[in-house]
């Protein structure tokens, strides 16, 4: 997937997870379009997100 983060054992990425409930879509209806995933997987998606994004520095002009 072009070295984005991926939910083990699958192909679905944690933007592609984070982008449908950006999009309105609940967990339950994540899970419908991806049978593989759980809901840990989703809730993991968000997680990575929010560590990833507790790292980045922010500078400000």
């Amino acid at each position: 997937m072009f070295g984005k983060p991926v939910v083990k054992g699958t192909r679905v990425t944690v933007e592609q997870i984070l982008r449908e409930l950006g999009g309105g879509l609940t967990a339950d209806q994540i899970i419908q379009n991806h049978p593989r995933l759980e809901l840990e997987d989703v809730r993991a998606a968000e997680v990575f997100a929010a560590d990833y994004l507790a790292e980045e520095e922010l500078i400000l002009g």
